[in-house]
């Protein structure tokens, strides 16, 4: 693996370590009353070559008199993420795909980019983890210094893969990519309701029976494989216990 490629695939892993809010705070909006700037406990995590990779930019824009979250790519990768000990049941949201990304293919390393994605990061013990895949997990661990989970769902708005189609990462198995939305960017919101423990069934049931506490939950989008660039809108983004 090349050194990008260890360092994407820790991203990829995202970073879910610090003191941002858990579960006892609930998930705090996206979208504050007022400013420009997701809150603090929506911490950004960008590619350690920053300065090469610039980060995705996320901002608080109007959008038919509403304030929403704005995700927008370009040559970039970076992920909101926030802090979660326990459960997740429910998670629901509602998104919007203004710009895609023409040359991003989810099934290879030089088209995994994807214009707008929302993740769980799950406590899934090493242990379950297929023997062949510890080691790589325990070593990305170790160089990054980052507590890198064995398990990551991530829901995604794709252009080419139809609805309902579930593959890993190009990058690491440890991540698993749900499409729930394809086609063409159409400018108009889609509300999506998702039973957490059946997705993660059926994204990681054979390696382990058992559906695992949430360590994180994130918000990511990227355009540095494809050297793209995207828009996106994200609102009413809601976790339940």
């Amino acid at each position: 693996m090349t050194r990008h490629g260890f360092w994407r695939t820790a991203a990829v892993l995202a970073l879910a370590s610090g003191t941002a809010s858990g579960q006892g705070a609930g998930l705090a909006d996206l979208v504050p009353a007022a400013g420009t700037a997701p809150p603090p406990a929506w911490r950004l995590v960008s590619l350690p070559e920053a300065k090469k990779i610039p980060p995705t930019r996320f901002d608080i824009a109007e959008v038919d008199g509403e304030r929403v979250l704005r995700v927008r790519t370009s040559a970039s990768y970076a992920n909101l993420v926030h802090a979660w000990q326990g459960p997740v049941s429910q998670l629901q949201w509602r998104w919007r795909l203004e710009q895609a990304l023409p040359g991003a293919d989810l099934r290879s390393k030089q088209g995994d980019d994807v214009a707008l994605k929302v993740c769980l990061l799950f406590h899934m013990p090493l242990s379950a983890v297929p023997f062949g895949e510890r080691a790589g997990l325990a070593l990305a661990r170790a160089i990054s210094g980052e507590p890198l989970p064995a398990a990551t769902l991530c829901y995604v708005w794709d252009t080419r893969l139809p609805p309902g189609t579930l593959i890993p990462n190009a990058y690491s198995a440890r991540v698993r990519y749900l499409v729930l939305a394809s086609g063409p960017p159409t400018g108009q919101w889609q509300a999506q309701q998702r039973d957490v423990a059946a997705d993660f069934r059926r994204a990681f049931g054979a390696e382990t029976a058992t559906v695992p506490a949430v360590s994180a939950v994130a918000v990511g989008g990227d355009a540095d494989n494809t050297s793209g660039a995207s828009t996106a809108f994200l609102a009413d983004l809601r976790a339940s216990p």
